[in-house]
């Protein structure tokens, strides 16, 4: 297997390098992210509204997400800096850093608020916990996790994430086994296309939920963080090579559940009365496929819940420091990120359009992350001979594009619809 211009892992026998399997694990903990509350809201109301109409979205997101993982981790390796060192590096003046730092704290802040809403709410499915006791849980457990890369070190915290990562595949999987599928249906979502304002919104939702713009920011940290700066040119083609698969491998794995979950809903719940939100859908799910299918989701959602708002107050931090070169303990973190989850928790609000609607702001904050990587991958100045040739270079800037005109679009709609 080879991609993004790179060579596969056989060696000389034909077996996969086991040194280089053992490299891999920080897209793991990046792919966290794409797996969050945030999908589960966005993919169970685009499956459940508009069957399969949406399968290309998520197709098309994932490779995106892909791409764009592997450059942030590729400027780590090369550079030794992580994205947000970069961008603050380019931005000479406080206020510019302040500015753009405000602006990447609230999409880390709205990643937050559908991670604890989404905890809170299995909580609530799994033991009936009230909402708001479920968000404060949760962000206690996740104090816990975020206490381990400190005290055991970047591989073991990868571990862990790894092993919840693969919780949240079974339990948003399972009940694929017990659901009608149409393969026909599944064949035309995947020829592009809408059907009004709400499929943009939702689509854009999507792309937000499955592009993580706090996950891009923080690969580049993570491969430094556990490989450290070296610049030997055959260490990072090793590297890189190890990067490729680690990327390729963790985000397939998220993709395929994002593509599960929107089949599952389109399958089980289109059509069906009262599905409002999450909770309403896990109550479909339990009748139509039984309880145990229903208790697997709920520990899937939990599951998802907890491990990326560790990862995402994680990327939180990074941001501060790369470019206010600052750190707050992560305690004080932690509280202040989760005082927006509560709030909503606590006044009765609908937590399923508050997840989808955070979704949005997600995607909207992708192109103020995507212009720095594109153009400083791009830079021979600061990669050498690991700078994106040509090719790469232009769909990187396609890319770009494309989601700024997603956002544009959006907003036209959503103003014109209103």
């Amino acid at each position: 297997m080879a991609f993004f211009g790179g060579p596969g892992l056989k060696g000389h026998d034909g077996d996969v390098s086991n040194r280089v399997i053992r490299l891999m694990g920080p897209a793991f903990v990046a792919a966290v992210a794409y797996v969050d509350p945030g999908n589960v809201a966005a993919n169970l109301a685009a499956g459940a509204g508009y069957g399969y109409l949406l399968v290309w979205v998520l197709v098309v997101a994932n490779v995106v997400a892909m791409l764009v993982q592997y450059l942030s981790a590729k400027l780590g390796l090369v550079t030794g800096r992580s994205l947000p060192e970069l961008v603050g590096e380019a931005l000479p003046r406080r206020g510019g850093r302040l500015a753009y730092w405000f602006q990447a704290e609230l999409v880390a802040a709205a990643t937050d608020l559908a991670e604890v809403i989404g905890g809170a709410v299995a909580l609530q499915l799994l033991f009936g916990l009230p909402l708001l006791v479920g968000g404060l849980v949760t962000g206690a457990l996740s104090l816990a996790i975020l206490a381990i890369p400190s005290r055991h070190g970047q591989r073991t915290f990868e571990i862990v994430i790894i092993g919840m990562l693969v919780v949240i595949a079974i339990g948003f999987t399972a009940g694929l086994a017990f659901s009608p599928l149409s393969w026909g249906g599944v064949a035309s979502g995947l020829v592009p296309r809408f059907e009004g304002t709400e499929t943009v919104m939702l689509a854009t939702s999507m792309l937000g939920a499955t592009v993580m713009p706090h996950a891009v920011y923080m690969h580049s940290s993570l491969v430094r963080d556990r490989h450290g700066t070296d610049d030997r040119p055959k260490r990072i083609t090793t590297l890189l090579r190890a990067t490729r698969w680690d990327v390729g491998v963790s985000l397939v794995l998220a993709g395929s559940v994002n593509i599960a979950m929107l089949l599952l809903a389109a399958a089980s719940l289109q059509g069906v009365k009262g599905i409002d939100g999450i909770a309403e859908a896990h109550a479909a799910m339990s009748n139509s496929m039984g309880p145990v299918v229903g208790l697997i989701f709920a520990v899937g959602l939990f599951a998802s819940g907890l491990a990326s708002t560790s990862v995402g107050a994680y990327a939180g931090a990074e941001i501060m420091a790369g470019l206010l070169h600052m750190r707050v303990p992560m305690l004080v973190r932690r509280l202040v990120t989760i005082i927006p989850a509560l709030i909503i928790l606590a006044s009765g609000a609908n937590p399923t359009q508050a997840l989808v609607w955070s979704q949005v702001l997600l995607s909207m904050g992708l192109p103020l992350v995507l212009v720095p990587l594109a153009r400083f991958t791009g830079d021979r100045r600061l990669m050498g001979q690991w700078t994106n040739g040509r090719v790469m270079a232009a769909i990187a800037w396609i890319v770009v594009a494309a989601v700024s005109a997603l956002n544009v679009v959006l907003v036209v709609e959503t103003v014109m619809g209103a």
